[in-house]
């Protein structure tokens, strides 16, 4: 094999590759030597067919394998001499004038990971915002409980409708008389005074009665969601189809026997920690986010372009998808394609964080044990039926790439918890709601998703959008994957701001989840109805 060397131009090489025909006979000479003894011919006693019948037979096919794994040899053996770290797969072609029995040319081009001076994991300095669970908070979410148990039971006929009351309605929405798609719908609960409708919707029809027909008049926000409705005037013509008045249980100790539990301080204690550790998560993703960010202000290097463009396609083929599920799919296109830019900046920051991440992980040995390698294959294997669960254990078992991906995300934690233990970390008291505000504060630099050494992509960083309306860009996070490397440094995704009450929606969860985990067989409360297209 002779290498020449072609291009070194920052993170790029290219080779020209000569792979002599005499090792490809070679190749062939001694597949022949290994299949013999198993081809069966008339005339010829078994593995005692000639060399030269078994070559005629399957010539063409044992060419083309010892090509192939001659370059592939080749390919391996290049990499090992130059000493190259190849970032992505690297691109081979074969000279098209080739033919068997000449020498092979193969043009090899790859780019490579960039030479990272040692990170310095000294002087990082972090504040840890920490809430406390207040009983208030406890008390809330164990009220929802309640609610949420409470059998809804139809008023009498002559009932004012008033705040708190459940209503059973159709509606058809209409602009300048004439009605507009998604405005229409029947048999929709909605609750008064809950907030799912645009504001003015749910006053209007306080004081209805069962059976009442009536239209209302409201003006959809500016910065609602369907362009084509943002800041319009619209009628809506109603039929009061029932008017039902949730009967909620008493909040003490029979209640929450009901639920299978010992007491109402037991569902209390669980609450309460539900509620705790969903403040750890918040105070952890602040913390990460201001340790990412000054990773990247201290470290600035050239990443290489196929990374980027990977992450990049990652990203946009995330938001491609959400856009395409907006009232306005058309719309958000446009918005996204204004800021296509922004997003690539985003994919070099994901990258060269990830890189360095992974820098950072080896040259301080912060490895996945093989334990718990073993657990988060069992644990992944779990989303499988029986029969498919060994297939898919064997699957990753064998593919590296499948065991990188699976790996990622906890070896990133692994890192991330290493330069937490080495960083000067102050502790400050906050609310959740400060908390909340100061993650959203650091969401104007949408975080990087990033790769580690021979990972095929990796991925991350989610946005907490700070208006109603989430842009495209505070999207970037839902692109967000596991990455087959050994690093990807993914923040905890911050989830899109609902256009309800969100710290509402997140106690209701936590309430659930609580009663869910110390007596399985509770049911749930079913979780509302989307309101309609009139939201």
């Amino acid at each position: 094999m002779q290498t020449v060397e072609t291009l070194n131009e920052g993170l790029k090489r290219a080779y020209t590759v000569t792979i002599t025909s005499k090792d490809i006979d070679a190749r062939v000479e001694k597949e022949v030597a290994a299949i013999a003894p198993q081809v069966r011919m008339p005339g010829f006693r078994p593995g005692k067919v000639p060399a030269n019948l078994v070559r005629k037979m399957h010539g063409e096919s044992l060419q083309r394998d010892a090509l192939n794994s001659s370059i592939q040899d080749s390919i391996q053996k290049l990499i090992a001499d130059q000493k190259l770290r190849p970032a992505m797969q690297p691109s081979v072609e074969l000279d098209e004038n080739f033919e068997f029995g000449k020498d092979a040319e193969v043009k090899v081009a790859l780019e490579v990971l960039p030479e990272i001076a040692a990170p310095s994991v000294e002087g990082l300095k972090l504040e840890r915002l920490t809430a406390e669970v207040a009983d208030a908070q406890v008390d809330e979410a164990a009220g929802r409980i309640a609610t949420q148990q409470g059998a809804l039971e139809e008023h009498a006929a002559s009932h004012k409708a008033k705040d708190g009351d459940t209503l059973t309605i159709d509606f058809v929405g209409k602009i300048d008389g004439e009605a507009f798609e998604g405005g229409s719908a029947e048999d929709v609960k909605l609750k008064i005074g809950s907030g799912q409708f645009i504001p003015g919707f749910e006053e209007q029809l306080a004081g209805v009665k069962k059976g009442d027909e009536k239209t209302i008049t409201v003006t959809f926000p500016e910065d609602y969601g369907a362009a084509h409705l943002a800041g319009k005037e619209a009628t809506f013509d109603i039929t009061v189809k029932s008017i039902l008045n949730a009967d909620k249980p008493k909040l003490d100790d029979d209640f929450a026997k009901s639920l299978g539990l010992e007491g109402l301080d037991k569902l209390k204690e669980l609450l309460k920690g539900q509620i705790e550790q969903e403040h750890n998560g918040l105070t952890r993703t602040y913390m990460k986010r201001k340790l990412l960010d000054q990773l990247a202000a201290a470290h600035d290097f050239d990443v290489p372009p196929s990374m980027v463009e990977a992450e990049f396609n990652q990203i946009w083929a995330q938001l491609q998808h959400e856009a395409g599920h907006e009232e306005d799919p058309e719309a958000a296109l446009a918005e996204m394609e204004a800021e296509k830019e922004d997003y690539r900046g985003i994919a070099v920051r994901r990258v060269r964080l990830g890189l360095l991440l992974s820098e950072i992980g080896q040259a301080n040995g912060v490895v996945v044990s093989d334990q718990e390698m073993n657990r988060l294959i069992m644990q992944a294997a779990q989303q499988y039926g029986p029969q498919d669960r060994e297939r898919f254990v064997q699957y990753v078992r064998q593919d590296p790439m499948a065991a990188a991906q699976l790996r990622a995300p906890l070896y990133e934690d692994k890192v991330v918890d290493f330069l937490f233990d080495k960083a000067e970390v102050t502790d400050r008291a906050v609310s959740r709601e400060e908390l909340e505000a100061a993650i959203e504060a650091e969401d104007g630099d949408l975080k990087p998703h990033v790769h580690g050494p021979g990972c095929g992509h990796d991925h991350d960083h989610d946005e907490k959008p700070k208006a109603k309306k989430a842009a495209p860009k505070k999207k970037a996070a839902e692109a967000e994957e596991a990455a087959p490397a050994e690093v990807a440094a993914e923040e905890a995704p911050a989830k899109k701001a609902p256009a309800k009450k969100a710290a509402a929606k997140k106690d209701e969860a936590v309430a659930e989840e609580a009663v869910a985990e110390e007596k399985p067989k509770a049911k749930k409360a079913p979780a509302k109805k989307a309101a309609a297209k009139a939201e």
